[in-house]
């Protein structure tokens, strides 16, 4: 195993670029939310390795988002959610989700999410919203 660790938190799904133009140039940046949330899943996947250069080869990637139930929700939905008996289908979309994550990690899980050839990802409600991520070598 490369890295195991929990992000603790609401996640946060990767943003569309947005344009700017300045002096007649168009420029795509990154909303400041998802540079924010990328930020934070570096310092943890630091945390998580250490002072190490980032692996070179193939990996897999298993990422599980646990999304907090609607506080205004009866009773027997909440439970129902927590049971997993509800699924959370709405935006964000898991891919977008994963991206954020994915594209945290570079240059300090692995050289480039390029690397990624295999994943598992999940998308639950739950009353401790996080992300527990895990890579792998292939």
């Amino acid at each position: 195993m490369i890295a195991s660790f929990t992000i603790p938190g609401v996640p946060v799904a990767k943003g569309r670029p947005r344009l700017t133009a300045r002096n007649g140039q168009a420029r795509a940046y990154t909303p400041a939310k998802t540079r924010k949330f990328e930020g934070e899943v570096a310092d943890y996947a630091r945390a998580s390795i250490g002072p190490v250069d980032p692996y070179s080869g193939p990996v897999e990637l298993e990422a599980h988002f646990c999304i907090p139930i609607p506080k205004s929700w009866c009773k027997r939905d909440r439970l129902a959610a927590f049971e997993g008996h509800i699924l959370p289908q709405g935006k964000p979309d898991l891919d977008n989700y994963f991206k954020a994550v994915a594209d945290g990690m570079n240059g300090i899980v692995y050289v480039d999410d390029s690397q990624i050839v295999g994943c598992r990802m999940t998308k639950r409600y739950g009353d401790d919203p996080g992300i527990i991520v895990t890579v792998r070598p292939a």
